[in-house]
């Protein structure tokens, strides 16, 4: 890369039990809390060695099997598209989590190994038990509007490309190096987002290759470049990073895990604002410049601007979905939406 992301910013000393949320989350910054997981068993078995960590992975894994890549030895670790974006440029497997350890560790010693990759792998499904010894105390308020969704990552040297997810994350660093890039949400023009989908895991990627960008198909990276942080995280290291925020993650390692959280303040009824988006372009975005421009302040008025705004002068028994939701009314909102689409 032409230009050097900045660090990103490094706590030491944080206790398991006195996790700064509030701070965090009023920040809105990534920030890495050195060392905060360093006890787990986890973490302890993979300073032994890349067996020592799968067989302790192994003590977990049922028969139920987990989505496993693989990429030739060329892809050189990055997942994404094939060469014309007419597919991708790995094969997706379903197998027991066992077998998969035993493939990575296979070709430890090889030097061009195809590269091998299990991603966002449900940690109470897969595995178990193996939060008995290895969680974060997530007894915030932050926490309480829905239970965290906790999972695990491992393969070998690997590249996700940049992508944004819709929730907030803690990234736990268990076994080998990680590196992320980060990048704040308004940075997505510049990141040169791909197809809406087919997706390579779910998330749409950039269509930059960061190891050697093309500066004059995509001039404005640079941009992104000089707004980026890089978060280097040894096994231990816990990364927070916002909701949306583009995080490229590289696993820099023969063997790699990585523990993650991702969460949401919001009630689980609450439907995604992907959803919202792909109506946007349906309903919106061909629309005269003046019209779009009208929708534009009629969205900041009902969605986001303050939250009361739009019901305030209105008595209780007439504000309708303006009101605060509950479950029962974001059933009959979701009713009529599904009624309006289906017309």
């Amino acid at each position: 890369m032409s230009l050097s992301p900045s660090p990103v910013q490094r706590l030491s000393g944080v206790s398991p039990d006195a996790i700064p949320f509030d701070t965090l989350i009023e920040a809105q910054q990534p920030v890495i809390m050195e060392g905060l997981a360093k006890g787990w068993p986890l973490v302890v078995e993979g300073r032994k060695g890349p067996t020592a960590a799968a067989e302790y992975l192994k003590r977990f894994a049922g028969e139920r099997p987990i989505t496993a890549f693989t990429g030739p030895p060329e892809i050189c670790g990055r997942f994404h598209y094939n060469a014309d974006l007419t597919g991708m440029n790995f094969t997706a497997e379903r197998m027991p989590l066992a077998q998969f350890l035993d493939i990575i560790l296979a070709h430890l010693d090889d030097a061009a190994p195809p590269s091998f990759y299990a991603g966002s792998t449900d940690l109470d499904i897969y595995l178990p038990g193996l939060r008995a010894d290895n969680d974060l105390d997530l007894g915030h308020p932050a926490f309480s509007a829905q239970a965290p969704l906790a999972s695990i990552w491992i393969g070998n040297r690997t590249t996700a490309a940049a992508h944004h997810d819709m929730s907030n994350n803690l990234a736990c660093c268990m076994v080998g190096r990680r590196r992320f890039t980060l990048f704040p949400p308004e940075q997505a023009a510049n990141l040169y987002p791909g197809p809406l989908e087919p997706t390579p895991a779910g998330q749409v990627v950039t269509m930059v290759d960061f190891r050697d960008p093309d500066l004059e198909r995509y001039p404005r990276f640079s941009e992104a470049l000089a707004a980026a942080q890089v978060a280097e995280l040894a096994p231990g290291d816990v990364l927070f990073y916002p909701a949306l925020w583009w995080h490229q993650v590289e696993a820099l390692d023969a063997f790699n895990a990585m523990i993650n959280y991702w969460w949401n303040p919001v009630p689980v009824w609450t439907d995604t604002p992907h959803t919202t988006l792909l109506h946007g372009l349906l309903s919106l975005r061909d629309r005269p410049e003046s019209e779009k421009r009208a929708w534009r302040a009629l969205f900041d008025y009902y969605v986001f601007g303050p939250t009361d705004l739009a019901a305030a002068h209105l008595p209780e028994h007439a504000r309708g979905p303006l009101a605060p939701l509950d479950e029962m009314a974001a059933r009959k909102l979701r009713a009529q939406l599904l009624n309006r689409l289906n017309r």
